[in-house]
C-alpha cells in the first residue's frame, strides 16, 4: 500500500459539524462551524474558528459568548443551510423552524432541537489569517434527557450525531470500543 502526497491543507477529517448560536434571545444568529474542538480539561476549554467576514464574527467578538449546539441526522439540512446563508439577511431560527431555548449562564439562545448545547464564555481571541480562533471556557453543558442512559451518562448512540469530512456530512457509526478496551484484562470464567 502506498500513499499519495498532496500540498498542505486542512485535511484532518472527520470533524464535528456544529451550529453555534450567538447574540441574544432578541437578536440572535446561528453559524455552522466545523473547526471546533476541546483544548483543555480543567478548566474545560473549547474553541471555534470563524472567518472575520462572517456575520456572527462581530456578534461573538462583541458579546464574548456563544453556544455550541451538537447536530444530528435530523438537523443536517439546517446545519448546512445555516452555514451557507448569512444572518445579516435572514432569521435562521425562523427559516429553519428551530426553537430558541434560554441558556443558564450566557445571553445567547440554545437550539432546543440540539441534543447537547454547550454554553461558552470567550477567554482569548487569536487571529491566524483566514480565521480567528475564539478560545472559550465551558460554563455549562445542557443535554436532552432522552439521550441520558440509566447510569446518568450521555448516550451518543441514541442521537445520530453528524460530522463533516471533505465537503460532506456523515452520520456517526456504531461504537467500536470504550476507552482502555485494548488493554483491559478479560475476566476468566469460573469452571
Amino acid at each position: 500500500m502506498s500513499k499519495v502526497t498532496w500540498k498542505s491543507g486542512t485535511f484532518l477529517y472527520p470533524i464535528p459539524a456544529v451550529m453555534v448560536s450567538c447574540g441574544t434571545m432578541d437578536k440572535s444568529n446561528i453559524i455552522t462551524v466545523a473547526w471546533t474542538g476541546i483544548i483543555n480539561t480543567n478548566p474545560a476549554m473549547v474553541y471555534i474558528s470563524v472567518r472575520p467576514n462572517r456575520y456572527s464574527y462581530n456578534l461573538i467578538k462583541e458579546q464574548g459568548e456563544f453556544v455550541i449546539n451538537l447536530t444530528t441526522k435530523e438537523l443536517v439540512k439546517a446545519t448546512d443551510w445555516c452555514g451557507v446563508k448569512t444572518g445579516a439577511k435572514v432569521d435562521k431560527f425562523k427559516e429553519m423552524n428551530l426553537q430558541k431555548e434560554k441558556a443558564n449562564f450566557v445571553k445567547c439562545p440554545m437550539i432546543k432541537e440540539s441534543p447537547v448545547s454547550v454554553e461558552c464564555k470567550v477567554k482569548e481571541i487569536r487571529e491566524f489569517g483566514s480565521h480567528t480562533m475564539f478560545i472559550a471556557e465551558v460554563v455549562a453543558i445542557n443535554a436532552d434527557e432522552k439521550y441520558i442512559d440509566e447510569k446518568g451518562a450521555f448516550d451518543i448512540s441514541k442521537c445520530d450525531l453528524i460530522c463533516y469530512a471533505n465537503g460532506g456530512y456523515y452520520c456517526m457509526g456504531k461504537k467500536l470500543g470504550r476507552f482502555g478496551f485494548s488493554v483491559k484484562k478479560k475476566n476468566k470464567k469460573k469452571k
